[in-house]
């Protein structure tokens, strides 16, 4: 099968290739980064190659059937509901694009935000979707990420806004608590969704998998089995055969994320987000995940350092404001929560958080960031 480049920027042009692509019989289409030379031609039944480099920046392009995109739509409105989409998030990531998809399998054309990401722009866009079939209102729907809502919540425009959609799916990074309360008290109903590129975007929502969707814990690693798996990565058969994994007939996708499940999945960080503090393995996740919890740090990031005494520490990185707390109320409660080891060196604070174009921190700048700051304390 024939694979097109898309400009990801423009989110019509990648509908209309996607209308092809997902409904019609292609070609398969190529978001969000340079796809090999060797990569003119996909497998039949390809639709969509995601390339993206992520947070890490290591790049990968991972390769989705028409049904994998369309059994994850499906299985969505099974869940949450039938309505009108509205894209909000850049349709080069696999939580755009699957926005536009949901779209196509309802068969409604989607509401798309124009220009930069504000709260007049949400409503707007919002306020344009309204509608109703035979005298009954058509539900609506998003997508967004949460410094999306966090913005949102910030202005009264943008929190009646996001009040007005039947369901939010938020995903990307973990909904810290504070945001979900805040969301919940303006009336907005947020759905926490789990997944990557590699499961056609979300797959489980509020822990729970959609439907033909399978979740295991292997080795304290979380796996997903089911429909909506991506074929694999593109032109890298060595890394595919490294994470999806085929057992009894069962292909699952080893997610490198820790976690339990019991019927509702807990995600509690990477695998490969781990630093050895004298002697002690400490999640880095778990540690944003508490400082989160703290006013002021809902949108804060952690992240390593070298530390000569420890080997490796961590530092808070948050945007400058009124209240953030002081170090000591960080360390304390970073330290009740999770131990000694696990307590931050020092917090930064910066203007403005730096944003992948998908909404999640840009964590290789931060780590480049908490490395100047810490060889000298008078840059950046």
């Amino acid at each position: 099968m024939r694979l097109e480049a898309i400009d990801a920027q423009d989110p019509r042009a990648v509908l209309r290739a996607l209308r092809g692509a997902v409904l019609g019989s292609g070609p398969a289409v190529a978001l969000g980064g340079r796809v090999a030379a060797p990569a003119t031609d996909v497998p039949a039944g390809t639709a969509l190659i995601v390339t993206t480099s992520g947070s890490t920046g290591y790049p990968k392009s991972v390769a989705l059937s028409r049904a994998a995109l369309t059994s994850g739509a499906l299985a969505t409105a099974a869940r949450i509901g039938e309505g009108a989409w509205l894209l909000a998030l850049p349709a080069g990531y696999i939580a755009g694009a699957q926005v536009l998809v949901r779209a196509l399998v309802s068969g409604r054309e989607p509401a798309v935000l124009s220009g930069t990401f504000s709260p007049a722009a949400f409503a707007a866009a919002a306020a344009g979707m309204a509608s109703s079939v035979g005298g009954t209102r058509v539900p609506a729907f998003t997508s967004l990420v949460p410094a999306q809502v966090a913005t949102l919540l910030d202005s009264p425009e943008g929190a009646r806004a996001l009040a007005s959609f039947e369901a939010v799916l938020v995903g990307g990074q973990a909904l810290a608590p504070a945001l979900a309360e805040r969301a919940a008290a303006a009336g907005a109903r947020l759905v926490r969704t789990y997944g990557s590129s590699e499961t056609a975007g979300g797959c489980v929502y509020d822990g729970v998998p959609l439907d033909g969707v399978g979740v295991r814990i292997a080795a304290g690693e979380v796996q997903v089995s089911g429909p909506t798996l991506a074929d694999g990565y593109l032109d890298d058969p060595d890394r595919t055969a490294a994470t999806f994994l085929r057992e009894d007939g069962v292909r699952w996708y080893r997610t490198g994320d820790a976690g339990s499940f019991d019927g509702v999945l807990r995600v509690t960080g990477r695998f490969d987000n781990v630093i050895v503090s004298g002697g002690i393995n400490v999640s880095l996740d778990r540690v944003e995940a508490v400082v989160r919890t703290l006013p002021g740090l809902v949108a804060a990031a952690v992240v390593p350092v070298a530390d000569a005494r420890w080997g490796e520490a961590s530092v808070v990185i948050a945007e400058a404001g009124p209240r953030t707390p002081p170090l000591a109320e960080i360390r304390a409660a970073v330290e009740t929560a999770i131990g000694v080891a696990a307590r931050p060196r020092a917090i930064i604070r910066i203007d403005r958080m730096p944003l992948l174009p998908s909404g999640k921190p840009d964590r290789s700048a931060l780590r480049e960031l908490a490395a100047l700051r810490e060889s000298d304390p008078d840059k950046g």
